[in-house]
């Protein structure tokens, strides 16, 4: 694993979380945020820790084999996720997106833990992409949903390190399908 920074306290949201990115890029990305201007910042030391070795792990390595990153959702606050429209668009009790956060009954949002995001490399076969990612670094779990769209993917210390292709049946409806990569 890659050395990181060792977070004693909730860093600075423009704080280096990795080589190439910020705590900012990870928490003010997305639709959503952009459109409500909601803060949507960790409340949890542990979320900042998951999207540092996040952003060390997955990201930057992308970033430096294929150079900018679109993220397109990074961490996802409850308080966020109740902003979205459609509001069906994400299943935060799955998705990794909330890290460490905890409802209001104490417990973690997401039992999966770690961190998650969306992102798109503009200009580039996202499923070149999703496959040189899927080879080359510690993913957890990756969603592929087509070739000109963002991918999915997340970082846990308990990682299960698997593909997933979403296939659109007859109906419309996505169903994920877990894929063997040689």
């Amino acid at each position: 694993m890659i050395p990181m920074k060792q977070l004693l306290s909730i860093p600075d949201s423009d704080e280096p979380c990795s080589i190439h990115l910020k705590f900012r890029d990870l928490v003010e990305c997305g639709e959503t945020q952009k459109r409500t201007k909601y803060a949507n910042l960790p409340a949890e030391l542990e979320t900042f820790i998951a999207l540092q070795a996040l952003a060390t792990h997955i990201l930057d390595p992308v970033i430096s084999k294929y150079g900018t990153i679109e993220l397109t959702y990074g961490f996802g606050s409850a308080e966020l996720v109740r902003r979205m429209l459609p509001p069906k668009r994400v299943a935060p009790k799955l998705d990794q997106h909330a890290g460490f956060e905890k409802n209001a009954a104490g417990q973690f949002i997401c039992d999966r833990l770690g961190a998650a995001c969306d992102f798109l490399v503009k200009g580039k076969d996202m499923r070149e992409v999703a496959l040189w990612l899927f080879n080359n670094t510690p993913v957890d779990r990756l969603y592929f949903y087509g070739n000109d769209k963002p991918i999915h993917v997340s970082f846990s210390e308990t990682g299960k390190h698997q593909f997933v292709e979403l296939i659109t049946r007859d109906n419309g409806r996505r169903v994920p399908r877990v894929v063997r990569i040689p």
